[in-house]
Formats: C-alpha cells, sequence, structure tokens
C-alpha cells in the first residue's frame, strides 16, 4: 500500500508540475531552438509524406519482408543523416525480421537511445486500408503506431543536424521490428537494446502520446510489467449422478472456485489479471503456439480436466509477489475430489515511476511550453499496455509516449492527428538537444543550459 502510494503522489506533483509550467514566465528558446522549430515547420509536407511511404508499406509482424523494406527505408534516412546504421538479424527459428540501429558518437551531453518500432499488427491481407486521408485525419495499419513515432525521431534528427546540434552528441537509435509480438527468448530478441541502453543516461521511446480528458498532452513515466499464467485443474471424473458427492465436484466447478476467488481475493489497484483462454470437460488440449484449446465432455460425466491461460498485469515486483502468493493460496484450498497447479511465467519487467523518470518529464514539459504547444503531464502506469522501453527502464531514466497522436490503435479505426507529427518532433528535438548540450551531463534539468 505505501508504494502505490508513494506512485500516485510522484504522479499527481508530475501533473501539478506541468500545470505550473502553464503559468507566465517560460524560458524563450534561444537562437539555435528557434531555427530547429523551424525547419521541422519548413518539413512538415515532406515529413508526411514520409509517413505515408512507409505506411503503405505492410509490415505486420509476421511479414519479415516487409518489416526489412519499412527498415530499409527508415535505415536511409539515418544514413543520410551521417549515423552508422545496421541491421541485426535474428535466428531464424524465431521468425522474426530483425532491428535496425543506428548510431553516432561524441562526447558532450548525455547519452541517448531512441527507440522506435517497424511492425505492425496488421498483417498482409487486412481489410484495413492502408492510408486514407480526411482533412487533419489519416486512417491506416500502423500510422500512430508506430509509425508516426518512427518519423518524429527522424524529423527531430533532420532538424537539429540541418542547425548543426548533433556534433559531438552520442546519439543510438533502434527501431525493432517485433515489437507488436516479441521474439522469444526475449533474452535474445531485447539483448541488443539492453547492451545499448547500459552505454546511454537517457531513454526516449516513441509509442503514441495521449491527449487526456482535460486536453492536456501526456507521456509516459510508468508502464506496468506483463506476465502470464496458467492453471491446470483436475477433478475424479464419475457419473453426474455423484457430483458433489462421492466423486466431488469436478474440474470445472474446480476452477470456477479458483477463478471467482481470483476475483474476489486478489484484486488491487494497478493489478489485473485476466483468464483469456478457458477448456474443460472429460479430455482437454492446449495448443499454446495457436492459442487454441480444444475439449470433449458430456453432461452426464464429471469433468476430469480444465485449462485455464491467462495475463498478469502488476506495477512492481512486490505487487507481483503479493498477487501470485494470493493466488497460489487459492489454489491450493481445493473442494473435494479436485485439485490444482498454478505456474507464472514473467515476460515484460515494469517500468517503474521513479524521480528520475519524472524529472526527465519536467524537462520535455518544459520543452514543450518553452514552443508554445503547452506542458505534459504524466500517464497512469496502468493505461498504457507493454512496451520496449520496460526492457531498459530498469537500467536508466527513461520517457515514452513521445510519439504522435492517434485513436484507435491495433483496431480497423487506427488513425492519426496529421499536425501531431509536427508537435511531436518539436517537442523531442528540443528535448534531444537540451539533454545533448554539455552542461546536462550531470543534470536534465533544463535550466541548467
Amino acid at each position: 500500500m505505501m508504494r502505490r502510494t508513494i506512485v500516485a503522489a510522484m504522479l499527481a506533483a508530475a501533473c501539478m508540475g506541468a500545470a505550473a509550467a502553464a503559468e507566465p514566465g517560460a524560458n524563450a528558446l534561444d537562437p539555435t531552438e528557434q531555427r530547429i522549430v523551424a525547419a521541422i515547420k519548413a518539413r512538415s509536407p515532406q515529413a508526411l509524406a514520409l509517413l505515408e511511404q512507409s505506411v503503405l508499406i505492410n509490415s505486420g509482424t509476421m511479414n519479415t519482408e516487409g518489416v526489412r523494406a519499412v527498415g530499409k527505408l527508415f535505415r536511409d534516412q539515418f544514413d543520410a543523416l551521417g549515423f552508422s546504421t545496421r541491421w541485426i538479424a535474428l535466428p531464424p527459428e524465431m521468425k522474426r525480421a530483425g532491428h535496425l540501429v543506428a548510431t553516432r558518437e561524441g562526447n558532450q551531453g548525455k547519452r541517448l537511445l531512441l527507440l522506435g518500432h517497424l511492425d505492425t499488427v496488421f498483417e498482409p491481407g487486412s481489410a484495413v486500408p492502408m492510408w486514407q486521408r480526411n482533412g487533419d485525419r489519416i486512417r491506416g495499419q500502423g500510422v500512430s503506431d508506430m509509425k508516426g513515432g518512427d518519423v518524429i525521431v527522424i524529423e527531430a534528427l533532420r532538424a537539429l543536424k540541418q542547425v548543426g546540434a548533433l556534433e559531438n552528441t552520442t546519439i543510438a537509435v533502434m527501431f525493432t521490428g517485433d515489437e507488436e509480438e516479441a521474439g522469444n527468448p526475449k533474452s535474445v530478441s531485447r539483448g541488443d537494446m539492453v547492451a545499448l541502453a547500459k552505454r546511454s543516461d537517457v531513454a526516449l521511446s516513441f509509442e503514441g502520446s495521449i491527449v487526456d480528458k482535460d486536453g492536456l498532452a501526456t507521456a509516459t513515466v510508468g508502464r506496468r510489467a506483463t506476465a502470464s499464467w496458467e492453471l491446470d485443474v483436475k477433478g475424479k471424473p464419475g457419473h453426474s449422478s455423484t457430483v458433489f458427492g462421492a466423486n466431488g465436484y469436478g474440474a470445472v466447478y474446480e476452477a470456477a472456485r479458483i477463478l471467482d476467488a481470483f476475483r474476489r481475493e486478489v484484486a488491487e489497484p494497478g493489478l489485473t489479471f485476466n483468464p483469456g483462454l478457458i477448456v474443460g470437460g472429460t479430455e482437454v488440449a492446449a495448443d499454446d503456439a495457436a492459442s487454441r484449446g480444444t475439449a470433449f465432455g458430456k453432461t452426464n460425466v464429471i469433468a476430469a480436466g480444465a485449462r485455464i491461460k491467462g495475463d498478469l498485469r502488476y506495477l512492481d515486483y512486490a505487487q507481483r509477489d503479493r498477487a501470485q502468493a494470493r493466488m497460489q493460496a487459492i489454489v491450493a484450498q481445493s473442494l473435494p475430489g479436485a485439485s490444482a497447479t498454478i505456474a507464472f511465467h514473467d515476460s515484460y519487467p515494469p517500468m517503474a515511476v521513479t524521480p528520475g523518470n519524472l524529472k526527465v518529464l519536467e524537462a520535455y514539459s518544459r520543452a514543450s511550453r518553452d514552443a508554445g504547444l503547452g506542458p505534459v503531464g504524466a500517464v497512469p502506469a496502468e493505461a498504457r499496455g507493454a512496451g520496449d522501453v520496460q526492457f531498459v527502464a530498469p537500467l536508466l531514466d527513461s520517457l515514452d509516449g513521445l510519439g504522435a497522436n492517434g485513436n484507435g490503435a491495433h483496431s480497423p479505426d487506427e488513425d492519426l492527428d496529421a499536425g501531431s507529427i509536427e508537435r511531436g518532433a518539436i517537442r523531442a528535438a528540443l528535448l534531444i538537444y537540451r539533454l545533448t548540450r554539455p552542461t546536462s551531463r550531470s543534470t536534465t534539468d533544463p535550466s541548467a543550459r
């Protein structure tokens, strides 16, 4: 409870700080920053053209050729900006395209790691339109999740290059090819990302931005971890007339008891646990690779087995441990004639809300305000799903949600606010500029510049 109270207080303070930043007295942009903003605005049409070019290439996670094609398109952009680029291939058995990495080396300011991804949830043959523009709204495959964010990275760096602000900076960019369905083992698919993080000071991730109900732009200072669980339930088969008696309650009643007890006894703020697949009967089988299950049973036979697969999302490891202990205790309280076991598997680590993350948010919000784009607040950790930034957040100060703004991500209605590309590029470029100045090596406070 104490940990959740502290996190809530930290987020509240961040939002209050963003609101305070809207008051008069903001720092003006210096001449170089003014040139950065002008360069981004001048290229807004070309930025949208680059986005369209990338979106018109299907890059569903399993479409490895398409992912590599988008990677080639963006690699050409980084090459033109003077970055050293490479393509990281993953082992063939992982059935993933690989990742694009672009780097430059210097010795001033903070060392930055910028994250994006090339893949989308829309595989070849999807009925979702590739690109449809209606005024300031653009509908299409991955326009906001997250090719819009990738373009923001490129355009921010392009503007910095144009004004000479990339000189002597250390920046690594990694656009993964399998963020929507990360390849396993993740120690391999995210190993190079972790290695880059260990040589960096701050990670900035460009998943889609969120505008809250009051119209305030936000960024992400925390994300919940993800894990999976598997519940295997056994019952004593027999004639249905003996249920509740000599043969006990059977596997299906036991499964229902366990799930209902989870619902009543395990819940706490920030924690969710969802049973996404259940099969039960006389014979049950689960196909983990295909996320499918089959069952055979008759109404006059007590169920001999049940399988349930679910996910678990938590704010930090202490919350995970509490939840798993409660779930284990519930599973152990079997009904007569039944038994069950539960297994847990961690997936994405938590991105904890830390003072360092909030400090980066403060710098980002000030940059936004100084550019006349208003303050930026914090998104509650439970409002975001899993993301690549979580693999590096335990190692360094991190901020996510710096990408494009849109609606309906992962759905047929995924769309984009076209103006958010320009706004996102301005905010990102100013933040990168300030973090990479010589005086920023010891602080993210823009007042130190």
